[in-house]
């Protein structure tokens, strides 16, 4: 009789055991690289942008970061070997062939299960490699003046938009994009009309996609420091957007970054229209 005791005092301590490791292992934050190298345009929003991650990151619990702002740090940080440590990878405003050490075993690394996460010229980056358009879902075409844009929100419940209300309205540097195909990707804010000259037709902003295993999450706003940071002025102590469009942008990439780490749930099925 003492034996059976013990067998089940043993068989219950173990369960709480696991049970305790699994729940400290789901509450551990992500772990991602913040990606800034640059071979074109550099955006002066840089600073910026890896100043907001940061501090989404500590303020939330739900992921630490390690910067990537040089070739070398690329030569070190994004080797396969080391990419292991990683949940996922964000493009803050990269631009131009990034000197990654193994181009095609990062796009596999991401479709094996791990996120990543783009802003802006995200999609102004490998140009000339097509395994990186697919995996994103669209490319960078062109962009003319930045103009304030309604942009609707096409997911109302989704951790990225559900902050929004049916309409985001904020002034930045609007992206046309190219080889973007709306039934291969879940549409969170789009335009339906130019921004600029307003012909109508169906100008995506931000989507997200299932990549393999791998989740994508990406906006093309995020050019202005005052889309980033809800304390940032000019040198005459002015800004464009309000500190609510900023603050409503962090909650924006902040949703798409958890989202992309399975932290939450959020429906990533194509749609038509």
């Amino acid at each position: 009789m003492k034996n059976k005791s013990l067998r089940s005092s043993i068989a219950c301590f173990s369960s709480l055991i696991c049970a305790f490791a699994i729940s400290a292992q789901a509450a551990m934050p992500g772990k991602l690289l913040v990606v800034t190298v640059t071979k074109g345009f550099r955006h002066s929003s840089i600073p910026t942008a890896e100043k907001v991650l940061g501090e989404l990151g500590q303020k939330s619990g739900a992921f630490t970061v390690d910067y990537v702002r040089n070739d070398q740090e690329m030569a070190e940080k994004m080797t396969l070997a080391a990419l292991r440590q990683y949940d996922g990878v964000i493009f803050a405003n990269t631009t131009g062939d990034l000197p990654l050490p193994d181009r095609q075993g990062f796009i596999d690394w991401v479709k094996s299960g791990k996120a990543f996460v783009a802003m802006h010229s995200g999609s102004d980056t490998f140009h000339g490699f097509p395994p990186y358009i697919e995996m994103l879902g669209g490319e960078f075409q062109t962009h003319h003046a930045q103009v304030a844009v309604e942009c609707i929100n096409q997911d109302t419940k989704h951790p990225a938009t559900r902050h929004l209300d049916a309409t985001f309205r904020v002034f930045d540097e609007i992206y046309i994009q190219k080889n973007f195909h709306r039934e291969q990707v879940h549409g969170l804010l789009a335009l339906n009309a130019h921004p600029n000259d307003k012909t109508p037709g169906d100008y995506p902003i931000a989507w997200c996609k299932m990549f393999g295993k791998g989740r994508v999450f990406y906006t093309s706003l995020g050019h202005r420091e005052d889309v980033w940071d809800p304390d940032w002025t000019d040198k005459n102590g002015k800004r464009e957007n309000s500190r609510e469009v900023s603050q409503a942008y962090q909650k924006h990439i902040l949703g798409g970054i958890q989202w992309a780490l399975g932290l939450e749930k959020g429906d990533a099925t194509p749609q038509t229209k």
